[in-house]
């Protein structure tokens, strides 16, 4: 058998080792990290704004707006950081994001009630990112990792 890869994939060859650097379906990958990027610096400004004490009275799992805020805020900072590893090609990072992801939808599924239309929208935010990342997550590699 050859080397070459399936005709379905475009890839670009690597100019170390001669492996496959990345393909074309790379970009969800990217979309996956900036998505967690700017997620989790969402979260962190609410966790700010809630302990602040200008932000509402808890939320739909968490009653005590001190301990929400803490809450945003720490899974602010982590779901950036994440998001940074998925850009450098990180494999723990990619498992961190799917669990991560599915966390927010899980979470988000409890704000049907209250939110349907945001909640919803969240729920399939987070489900591309777990296709991204799991799908296509072997294909954002750089050769300075190897």
């Amino acid at each position: 058998m050859g080397t070459n890869p399936p005709p379905d994939r475009a890839v670009v060859p690597d100019a170390v080792g001669g492996r496959p650097a990345a393909s074309g379906w790379s970009s969800w990958v990217v979309f996956a990290g900036v998505l967690l990027i700017l997620l989790g610096g969402f979260h962190a400004l609410e966790g700010i704004v809630a302990l602040s004490g200008r932000g509402t009275a808890g939320g739909a799992l968490v009653d005590d707006a001190t301990v929400s805020g803490w809450v945003h805020l720490a899974l602010g900072v982590v779901g950036a950081l994440i998001g940074l590893g998925l850009l450098a090609g990180n494999g723990a990072a990619r498992v961190a994001a799917v669990g991560l992801a599915a966390l927010s939808a899980v979470g988000n599924l409890t704000l049907v009630s209250a939110a349907p239309v945001g909640a919803l929208l969240l729920v399939a935010v987070d489900v591309l990112v777990i296709y991204a990342v799991t799908v296509h997550g072997g294909d954002l590699r750089s050769p300075s990792y190897y």
